[in-house]
């Protein structure tokens, strides 16, 4: 009887392909906030969801935004790194409830948990900004104030996050059957 040898499931050439990705979406963030763009219409929440439902090793999917946060931060003004923190936490959320919803498949769970993830990500961010920017008292009346200010943010947010998950997931669909439906045309 041979003896079988079979790769381990994560070797250097089967980890290939979710490291291009990972380093494709964080390249394709650090651009995109580097660039002019509306306020809050930005890849990056999508970007960590994509890749928690792509990727082989979905945990690195928390690095697809959070990097991209910090690397495109190191060129940008500072903010209180406080309010930064719970910026890099609160775009994880995506990714996180990416890798939670990973067995529900088809577009409604992934258009609902980037809705989810939009407003989580609202509330947290506008806590901090209330919470260290000094902008608003510390109590409910300045907590409200906070958020009613903020809410065109939550708009362009979550109209921004919708437009790039279309465009994240409806890329790799058209890349995986496109040439198949091509093949089968002629």
């Amino acid at each position: 009887m041979p003896i079988q040898t079979s790769k381990p499931a994560n070797t250097p050439a089967t980890l290939w392909p979710d490291t291009a990705l990972v380093v494709f979406l964080v390249g394709f963030d650090v651009i995109a906030r580097l660039l002019p763009h509306a306020p809050g219409f930005l890849p990056v929440a999508a970007s960590g969801l994509f890749a928690a439902r792509y990727l082989r090793i979905p945990a690195w999917a928390i690095v697809v935004p959070v990097l991209a946060m910090i690397l495109s931060d190191a060129m940008l003004p500072g903010e209180d790194w406080r309010i930064q923190l719970v910026g890099f936490a609160a775009i994880a959320i995506p990714a996180i409830a990416g890798v939670l919803t990973r067995r529900w498949s088809g577009v409604l769970p992934v258009v609902a948990t980037m809705v989810g993830s939009s407003i989580l990500f609202f509330v947290a961010s506008n806590a901090a900004v209330w919470a260290f920017s000094g902008m608003y008292p510390l109590s409910v009346a300045g907590l409200t104030q906070c958020y009613v200010a903020a809410l065109p943010f939550l708009e362009k947010t979550m109209m921004g996050d919708l437009f790039w998950t279309g465009v994240l997931f409806g890329g790799a669909w058209a890349i995986q059957h496109v040439p198949a439906m091509a093949r089968r045309s002629h």
